[in-house]
């Protein structure tokens, strides 16, 4: 008996931990999704001018005060964030070599359909996944060194957010390689979404398949054009400093 007993539980042990790898990315994946629809929406108050702006950059180092330092709240959001992140990529990673492992390196086949008859069920959003996400991870290191850090200044030196956004999205480089970048993002989200609810349980009709799917559009459509409406706005003239 104590030979079965071991036996079942070392053929479990992986499922279980494929199920906390997943579990893990999903539940930090929508982190993520939460934070960007805030970030979003701050980058939306460039249309009400600089003092709005700018104002908002200076709350979120004083939101908690006196109960936080300065900044305290905002460097709870950071690591909270950076541990999501490292989360997320240290669980893709151990998915995707457990996958590649289990199928002799053709990660992507797994059964025969009407759908696939080559046996590879992706869809466009899914099979951009990986490359994706190496894309966003980069453009973060660079909107992080020009936004926040002021590292790098393709717009110019300011210490005004609001000038150095303004001044940022005047470059039309900077406006390209931000849409290469929201766009990996929105096909990112387009999958990441439905899949990080479809593991936490939601995906269990063809009817909340469909809420879902519509619902994973509709998200990764709302933060890709509300990321891109102001950059554009600002290239072309609509928007300056």
């Amino acid at each position: 008996m104590a030979t079965e007993y071991s036996v079942r539980t070392r053929q479990s042990a992986p499922t279980r931990s494929t199920v906390a790898l997943k579990a893990a990315m999903a539940v930090t994946g929508l982190i993520m999704v939460l934070f960007l629809l805030v970030h979003m929406y701050g980058n939306l108050k460039l249309f009400y001018g600089q003092a709005a702006f700018d104002d908002y950059a200076h709350h979120l180092r004083t939101v908690g005060e006196p109960f936080l330092p300065y900044a305290g709240a905002l460097w709870i959001i950071r690591v909270v964030l950076v541990a999501s992140v490292l989360i997320h990529i240290g669980a893709a990673v151990a998915l995707w070599a457990r996958s590649r492992r289990a199928t002799g390196g053709r990660g992507g086949w797994r059964y025969e359909s009407r759908r696939a008859r080559r046996g590879v069920q992706r869809s466009y959003s899914s099979f951009t996944m990986r490359w994706g996400g190496v894309t966003i991870v980069l453009f973060v290191v660079y909107h992080l060194l020009h936004l926040t850090t002021d590292t790098i200044h393709p717009g110019g030196v300011s210490s005004s957010p609001y000038v150095r956004t303004v001044n940022g999205f005047g470059v039309w480089w900077v406006v390209l390689s931000y849409t290469a970048a929201l766009i990996a993002i929105g096909f990112h989200l387009r999958h990441g979404f439905w899949a990080a609810f479809a593991t936490l349980g939601a995906n269990t009709s063809l009817r909340r398949r469909r809420h879902l799917n519509a619902w994973a559009v509709a998200v990764a459509l709302v933060i890709t054009i509300g990321f891109l409406v102001p950059p554009y706005v600002v290239l072309f003239g609509g928007i300056e400093a």
